[in-house]
C-alpha cells in the first residue's frame, strides 16, 4: 500500500502532520475524520507531487451570489464532509458546479488560506462580503465545539427557510408590480402621444377648456416637448432613492413608512420575527453565548427598528437582564406570542426549541398571507386603475359634450 505524507487541522485548529500508510486518499481522510481532523493536504511518498487543497467553491457570496447557490454549496459541503470525503476533493468538486465568478474567486482566496493553515472560520472572515456574520460565527462555533458538520445542517435550514420565505414574498408581489409597471407605461404614452393631438383639435375648435383638461394638456404637452427631462428626473430620483437608502436617515425613514402600509407592515413584521426567531435559535444551537447571538441577529435583520430593539437586547441581557423583559418594550415591532414564548424558554431551559417553534409558527403565516395577497391587492389596484382612468375619461370628453351642447 502506498504511504502519504499529510498536513491536517483539527475542528478547534490545532495543525498536525505525518505519514500514514492506506490503500487511497480517502481512506487517509476517514482515518483523520474519525480523530477529529480535517486533511488540508496529502502527498504520496515518492512521486514528490503535494497535492493542494481547492477552495474554491465555498459558502458563496452573500452579495452578489444567489442564494440558492449558497443552500446547494453548504448542503453539499456538509454531506461530502460527513461521508469523510477528502476536504481538497470536496472542495474542488463543488468548485466544479458552481458558474458564478464572484464566488469561484472568493473560494479560490479561502483555500490559500486554509492551505496555510488558517481554520475555516478565519479564512471565512476575510471575505467579509462573501461569507456573513452569521455564517462566519456558526462555523467559528462549530469548529471550537467539534460540531462542524451539525453546524452545516443548520445553516442549510436557515438558508432554505430563508429562500423559501423570500420566493413566496417576491412571487406574491410579482402580479400588483406588472400591473403597476403596466399602468405606467400607457400613462406615459397616453400624455405623450394621445393628449397632445387631443389638445390640438380642441385648440382648433376654439373650445373653452374646463381645469381637469388644461391640467391633463399640461402634463402632455410637457412629456411630449421635455421627454428628456422627464426620463433624466425619473432616473435622478430612482439613483437618489437607492442612495438615500444607504444613509442611516433614509433606510430609518423608508422602514418606518413600510410599517405603516397596510398588508404589507404584516408581512414585514412577521419575517422579521420569523428571522429574529431562527437565527437566534441556530446561533444558540451551534454554541453562540446569547448576548452575542442577540448582535449577530441584530445586523442580520433588514429592518432598521427591528435591528434596533434587538441591539438594546443585547446591551441589556449583558447587564442582566432577560431577553423577554427587553422585548416586552417593543411591542409594537414583535407580537405578544413570540414575547411570551421566549419567557416560557428562559423558565424552563429549552430557549433554542422554543425560538424554532416560533419562527416555523410565522413562517407559516408568512405563507399563509402571501398565498392571499394578490386577491388583497387586486381590488385595490382594480379600484385606483377605475380612478385614474375615469379622471382621464372625464377630463378629456367633457370638452367635447361642451361642443356638442353648444350646437
Amino acid at each position: 500500500m502506498p504511504s502519504y505524507s499529510y498536513t491536517a487541522t483539527s475542528q478547534a485548529g490545532e495543525k498536525i502532520s505525518g505519514t500514514e500508510i492506506v490503500k487511497t486518499e480517502r481512506e487517509l481522510a476517514q482515518l483523520l475524520h474519525k480523530k477529529g481532523y480535517v486533511l488540508t493536504s496529502v502527498e504520496e511518498q515518492g512521486t514528490g507531487q503535494k497535492k493542494p487543497f481547492s477552495f474554491q467553491n465555498f459558502v458563496g457570496e452573500f452579495f452578489g451570489v444567489p442564494l440558492k447557490e449558497k443552500l446547494v454549496f453548504t448542503r453539499n459541503l456538509k454531506v461530502m464532509i460527513t461521508a469523510g470525503v477528502p476536504l481538497p476533493k470536496a472542495l474542488d468538486a463543488l468548485a466544479e458546479q458552481t458558474r458564478n465568478k464572484k464566488l469561484q474567486n472568493a473560494l479560490k482566496a479561502v483555500k490559500e488560506e486554509v492551505i496555510q493553515g488558517q481554520a475555516l472560520s478565519e479564512a471565512m472572515a476575510q471575505q467579509p462580503k462573501i461569507f456573513s456574520e452569521l455564517f462566519q460565527n456558526m462555523v467559528k462555533a462549530g469548529e471550537a465545539s467539534g460540531t462542524l458538520e451539525e453546524v452545516l445542517t443548520q445553516l442549510t435550514i436557515q438558508m432554505e427557510r430563508d429562500y423559501e420565505v423570500r420566493s413566496k414574498v417576491k412571487g406574491a408581489l410579482i402580479y400588483p408590480s406588472v400591473i403597476v409597471f403596466a399602468m405606467l407605461v400607457i400613462a406615459v404614452f397616453m400624455l405623450t402621444f394621445v393628449v397632445p393631438k387631443l389638445a390640438a383639435t380642441f385648440a382648433d375648435l376654439e373650445v373653452e377648456l374646463p381645469l381637469t383638461t388644461r391640467v391633463i394638456v399640461g402634463l402632455g404637452d410637457f412629456f411630449s416637448q421635455f421627454w428628456y427631462v422627464v426620463a433624466f428626473g425619473f432616473a435622478a430620483a430612482v439613483i437618489g432613492f437607492f442612495r438615500a437608502l444607504k444613509t442611516r436617515w433614509g433606510k430609518k425613514l423608508f422602514d418606518k413608512a413600510i410599517l405603516k402600509v397596510p398588508v404589507i407592515s404584516g408581512i414585514v413584521k412577521n419575517m422579521q420575527t420569523a428571522l429574529t426567531a431562527r437565527t437566534l435559535s441556530s446561533l444558540l444551537a451551534a454554541g453562540v453565548p446569547i448576548v452575542s447571538a442577540l448582535e449577530i441577529t441584530s445586523r442580520v435583520l433588514g429592518n432598521w427598528y427591528f435591528r434596533e430593539a434587538i441591539e438594546v437586547s443585547s446591551k441589556e441581557v449583558q447587564k442582566g437582564a432577560k431577553v423577554s423583559e427587553v422585548l416586552g418594550d417593543y411591542e409594537h415591532l414583535y407580537p405578544v406570542m413570540m414575547i411570551q414564548m421566549i419567557q416560557v424558554g428562559e423558565e424552563t431551559g429549552e430557549t433554542t426549541d422554543i425560538l424554532k417553534k416560533v419562527a416555523e409558527f410565522f413562517e407559516e403565516e408568512i405563507d399563509n398571507v402571501t398565498k392571499n395577497l394578490s386577491s388583497i391587492i387586486e381590488p385595490v389596484l382594480m379600484l385606483v386603475i377605475g380612478v385614474v382612468v375615469g379622471f382621464f375619461a372625464i377630463s378629456m370628453f367633457q370638452p367635447m359634450y361642451s361642443l356638442v351642447g353648444s350646437f
